[in-house]
């Protein structure tokens, strides 16, 4: 009877620690979420100064400089969506993540290309940014099929974070 007891405490201590580590963790991701939305916020406030700031530049530079910044902040905004999806479900997502790389990607092919077109007279440094572009676009393509499939294989399953809503809707009636 003894060793069911000591059997029943460890077993308690053991949920108590779960809760509390949980707790922890949502407290966490909280303050990673926080920090993306001010860190979002920033850069919106940001891009506009540098619109404004720019507007005697040509056309290109300031498109390029807004675009590089805009491409900052939807990573900033998924990895915000990747943070809500680990509160709600508990788990991670990997998609958000395939995403985020894919737009970081994208990001550097936009500032490379640019840059290529001014290093044209200098055929090495030219070359390297061409090779750097076409192994960037090897990323972003593999990383695309990966959220593809991904996706294909999550349609296919239910959502956990819907999972969780749906359970805590039966609940509540």
């Amino acid at each position: 009877m003894g060793s069911q007891t000591g059997g029943e405490g460890q077993e308690e201590r053991q949920r108590l620690a779960d809760r509390i580590l949980s707790v922890l963790e949502d407290i966490i991701y909280w303050a990673i979420a926080v920090m993306l939305v001010v860190g979002s916020a920033a850069l919106l406030v940001s891009q506009f100064n540098t619109m404004l700031r720019l507007r005697n530049t040509p056309t290109n530079t300031i498109m390029l400089e807004i675009l590089d910044g805009l491409l900052l902040i939807f990573i900033f905004v998924e990895l915000l969506y990747a943070v809500r999806t680990s509160l709600r479900s508990h788990e991670i997502v990997v998609e958000p993540f395939l995403i985020v790389g894919m737009l970081a990607g994208i990001k550097e092919i936009v500032v490379l290309s640019v840059e290529a077109a001014t290093l044209l007279p200098k055929g090495p440094e030219f070359s390297r940014a061409v090779v750097e572009i076409g192994v960037l676009g090897g990323v972003v393509l593999v990383l695309a099929v990966a959220a593809f499939i991904l996706r294909d294989r999550s349609s296919r399953r239910e959502d956990p974070g819907e999972r969780v809503i749906e359970e805590e809707a039966a609940q509540a009636d």
